[in-house]
């Protein structure tokens, strides 16, 4: 009779965290267990961490697995059972005042411990301590109808020299579901209203330069199949999924930046997986993000100038 094994243990930075039921097969069967989850975001913790530190983080969790009707749930607040080196920051909730404990990722222990309690996606803010409401990225999601992986790639050329011609750099990622992810780096400059603002600009820009294919109608009874230009992962308190998160659908599919070169050469916001990403974060696309933020103030003057 085979035996169970009821626990790994896996080196993540300078701890060494244990993995409970580590054969869980969290994507249906034969499909990434939960030892492979955890082993994935230790393996990609060095560039995945430079989106996540000092971030507010939501994450959804699948305990049963994906295919487990009703068991996927978002996990915001810091659970009390967290480890003591678990991160956390207080964060205001919209106009109420409320306030929330969330969690925040610093370092791979944690990711490996998030993958242990079965969290698969990853959500971090736009913003980081203790800017919170002074977001240094601007996120452009690019949602096409159906499974249109085509516009969403021409989509992201659109948007990328839209950004171009405000002075402000383009990077863009896979979101591992359907579409893509534009991200521009920016000086916490702006307030979270602002930023919004200035994203909803650049999208309704990219969107009238092909009205017949492009779109920024929060309703989809009036995109009439073009693709949805979202602008609206970038209010305060938003989310948007972290480069090389996991995402909860069939294969076990990752989030995955990309050079703008290899656009052409993918056939699907799916291509990348937990079991066929290999080593690509080593050599992370995105490592000098940080280094390309523009002033989004130069962005809004510009805009003003051209009327």
């Amino acid at each position: 009779m085979a035996t169970t094994v009821t626990e790994e243990r896996l080196r993540a930075g300078n701890r060494t965290v244990p993995v409970r039921r580590p054969d869980k097969e969290l994507f249906g069967p034969g499909g990434v267990t939960k030892y492979e989850l955890a082993a994935h975001y230790a393996r990609v913790a060095p560039a995945m961490l430079r989106h996540l530190r000092g971030r507010p983080l939501a994450v959804q969790r699948f305990p049963e697995g994906i295919d487990a009707e009703g068991q996927g749930f978002y996990v915001k607040r810091r659970p009390t059972h967290a480890p003591a080196w678990v991160h956390s920051v207080v964060v205001t909730r919209g106009g109420s005042g409320a306030t929330t404990d969330m969690l925040v990722c610093d370092d791979a222990a944690t990711l490996v411990w998030l993958a242990d309690q079965a969290a698969i996606t990853l959500h971090p803010w736009l913003s980081k301590v203790p800017e919170l409401r002074r977001p240094d990225r601007i996120i452009l999601d690019l949602d096409p109808a159906g499974d249109d992986f085509d516009a969403a790639r021409r989509a992201a050329r659109d948007v990328r020299e839209v950004l171009d011609g405000l002075g402000l750099a383009a990077f863009v990622m896979t979101t591992g579901s359907r579409g893509l992810h534009v991200v521009s780096p920016i000086r916490p400059e702006l307030d979270t209203d602002q930023a919004r603002d200035l994203a909803h600009v650049v999208a309704e820009i990219t969107a009238d330069r092909r009205p017949d294919d492009l779109t920024t109608h929060i309703r989809k009874n009036r995109r009439r199949g073009r693709l949805f230009i979202d602008y609206l992962r970038n209010s305060y308190a938003q989310l948007a999924v972290a480069p090389y998160s996991v995402r909860a659908l069939p294969g076990a599919p990752v989030a995955t930046p990309l050079s703008w070169d290899e656009l052409d050469g993918l056939d699907s916001a799916r291509a990348f997986t937990v079991r066929t990403l290999g080593a690509r974060a080593d050599d992370d696309p995105w490592r000098s993000m940080a280094r390309h933020a523009r002033s989004p103030r130069r962005a809004v003057e510009r805009l003003s100038a051209r009327g």
